[in-house]
């Protein structure tokens, strides 16, 4: 499990708005920790709010650990970067296969394109696995 702390904000139903404190794991002050959270600050100074799941309905202003299963943000990452690329040179060479230099530019764009429809569709659409979307250990 991957957990952080924050604080909540708002209360939306089965979910509540979480301000998180911190921008990485925060283990920048532990020997071999990569220090990204110190980078994080510096280029994220407003706080970070997320809609999670809240089960034991906690209540507004309090401390809370936000948690997301193991493997989520990995698959999400994937997915994210990993689809457009496979989409870019698939597009690429099926548009160089049928129209040479400009097919491969124009099969490039219409496979991003692709992806970018495809992931604003899943992210639009939602997941209902609830295993698969943050929310808060009580």
């Amino acid at each position: 499990m991957i957990d952080a702390p924050g604080t909540i904000v708002t209360l939306d139903g089965q979910y509540a708005l979480v301000s998180m404190d911190e921008t990485g794991c925060g283990r920048c002050h532990e020997e071999g920790g990569c220090g990204g959270n110190n980078i994080g600050k510096m280029f994220c100074n407003a706080p970070r709010t997320f809609r999670v799941l809240n089960p034991g309905h906690s209540t507004i202003g309090e401390r809370v650990t936000v948690v997301i299963a193991e493997g989520v943000v990995r698959r999400s990452a994937a997915l994210a970067y990993g689809l457009p690329l496979l989409a870019l040179f698939a597009g690429a060479l099926i548009g160089s296969v049928l129209s040479g230099e400009m097919g491969a530019i124009i099969g490039a764009i219409g496979g991003l394109t692709c992806a970018w429809i495809g992931l604003r569709f899943a992210q639009l659409r939602g997941s209902p696995d609830k295993r698969t979307q943050p929310y808060i250990r009580y």
